[in-house]
């Protein structure tokens, strides 16, 4: 079982509560590329929402149709943090809709996890995307990316205040959990961090559906629904 440090590493950061807020530098500061300045005064997910559509912290805005903040339950036990949105996400406005989170869904579903009791965020907020003919294919975040956004995911671990947080996929769990995380080494293990009482991370959907072949597909997507039975036990 894995016990939550007394230490909370959201005390200097964005959090539910004005007590524990950052709050964002004024006009007279030297500018920082940080999501922090496009911050409401008063923090909640609808708040954070609407403030988000106007981040410009990273060029990434430049590209991308528009931010795509985190949905669900305020309350949610469960709180899954992926990469970015893809290319429907991204035309949608909506986190996980595309072939992975269709195969998220699925994956949820014969977990035993209703996902409308859940919370699904990225860490990267806009599409990251590059031309390929006529098609916009994924490009990963970088570091200045990833560290520009990251209050933004911050904000919403503080205001849900998950008890369980899961990484998925190795830019999302070494975001979280740092540069040397391995998810091929440490998958499915309930770790000890201070996001939530218990933390977890797991393939990214999208990996399975670039399987070589139907049963390496198959296996994979099996491994993945039992990392996620495991969080009914917490």
């Amino acid at each position: 079982m894995v016990t939550r440090k007394s230490s909370d590493p959201l005390t200097s950061q964005p959090s539910g509560t004005s007590s524990r807020r950052r709050v964002a530098p004024s006009s007279t500061h030297k500018r920082t590329s940080s999501a922090v300045e496009y911050f409401p005064k008063q923090l909640s997910l609808p708040s954070l929402k609407a403030a988000a559509a106007d981040c410009k912290a990273c060029d990434l805005w430049k590209k991308g149709t528009q931010t795509v903040f985190g949905e669900g339950q305020r309350k949610a036990t469960i709180l899954f943090v992926g990469e970015q949105p893809g290319n429907e996400e991204d035309l949608t406005g909506q986190p996980f809709v595309g072939p992975a989170g269709k195969l998220f869904d699925n994956a949820l579903e014969e977990a035993g996890i209703d996902r409308k009791q859940t919370y699904v965020t990225n860490v990267v907020k806009h599409f990251k995307w590059e031309p390929r003919g006529k098609r916009r294919i994924h490009k990963k975040p970088n570091a200045v990316e990833i560290k520009a956004c990251r209050p933004w995911l911050e904000a919403e671990i503080a205001v849900i205040k998950p008890q369980v947080v899961v990484a998925l996929g190795a830019t999302a769990a070494q975001a979280l959990l740092g540069a040397q995380f391995r998810v091929t080494k440490q998958r499915g293990q309930f770790l000890e961090s201070t996001l939530a009482p218990y933390v977890m991370a797991t393939v990214h959907p999208s990996s399975i559906l670039r399987a070589p072949d139907d049963e390496t597909r198959r296996l994979e997507y099996r491994e993945f629904v039992n990392d996620l039975k495991k969080l009914s036990k917490v």
